[in-house]
């Protein structure tokens, strides 16, 4: 699974809890997927290629390669 090289942002882990039992008695494993694009953006006069989120792109953090 990819992970943001900007912020770090990766999977999270917790738990689905059914609403409609008890608190406790209905639980199952789940992950959060963070929205990753693959990106190449200008470093230093030359362009690479890096995993980066939507937030941290939307926030003009890189300067992308046209």
């Amino acid at each position: 699974m990819a992970k943001c090289d900007i912020c770090g942002k990766s999977v999270r882990t917790g738990h689905r809890i059914s609403i409609t039992r008890s608190q406790v008695s209905r639980r199952a494993n789940r992950w959060w997927k963070p929205n990753i694009k693959k990106i190449q953006i200008v470093e230093g006069g030359t362009v690479k290629t890096i995993h980066i989120c939507t937030r941290c792109l939307r926030a003009n953090k890189v300067t992308r390669a046209v």
